[in-house]
């Protein structure tokens, strides 16, 4: 996740969402806004958010509504390495009802949070949905294929691969942009830390040895003649 987390409020009252977002990035936070539906699903396609604090009673509509988008992944980011459908989502609301309670949670809220209430309680259940999403990120998953980013390893229908370090990182990057081509500069820069310059060998020959040891898992890396390496999910 990025260092400066970035939070879309969705909220219809002017003073509450200028408040909300006053204090929240006080605390340090990018903060986008939208004050109905509208607004909501078109910026949540494109500022990728790290959380979603939402509304229900909107203008034009209610907000579970977004949620259940969100959820079901009928909003597209224009971003491929980036998956809005699993972005936690903080329910706010003056709907306290039990009913709503568990409706949002049955639709996929992490938390709901009723009015009145106080910003340190927002940003406390915030922080949490937070934490809980930067633990569930801590592994990349296609399929059978797992990578566990603290530990560094991949496991291919739960054998490890045995990789290095660098390999590691190499297929990191590239599952994590899957159908998107990385240019050779950039692989080698990120993983060697250095310009590539003439030294192409190096990472074509790792690409060998990744492309052998994931064999038969249906994935696969291919080169992209004059623009580089795209990891391949079939």
């Amino acid at each position: 996740m990025r260092n400066c987390k970035t939070v879309l409020l969705v909220e219809d009252n002017a003073d509450v969402l200028e408040f909300n977002r006053f204090l929240l990035e006080k605390q340090g936070f990018v903060v986008e806004t939208a004050n109905n539906l509208a607004a909501a699903r078109e910026i949540a396609a494109t500022c990728m958010p790290d959380a979603v604090v939402l509304d229900i009673g909107l203008p034009d509509g209610n907000g579970l509504e977004l949620l259940t988008e969100i959820r079901l992944g009928k909003i597209k980011s224009s971003a491929l390495d980036y998956e809005l459908s699993k972005v936690p989502v903080l329910v706010l609301t003056g709907y306290g009802k039990d009913n709503d309670v568990v409706r949002g949670f049955k639709l996929g809220c992490d938390d709901y949070l009723s009015k009145p209430y106080t910003f340190e309680v927002l940003l406390a259940r915030l922080t949490r949905i937070l934490q809980g999403a930067e633990k569930v990120s801590e592994r990349v998953i296609y399929g059978a294929l797992e990578l566990d980013m603290l530990g560094g390893k991949a496991f291919l229908h739960d054998t490890d691969l045995l990789l290095t370090q660098r390999e590691f990182a190499l297929l990191l990057i590239l599952a994590r942009n899957a159908g998107q081509t990385q240019s050779a500069d950039y692989l080698y820069e990120k993983i060697w830390g250095q310009p590539m310059n003439d030294n192409k060998s190096a990472l074509k020959n790792m690409i060998y040895r990744v492309r052998k040891k994931i064999k038969g898992s249906g994935y696969d890396i291919l080169a992209e003649r004059g623009q580089g390496y795209v990891f391949d999910v079939g």
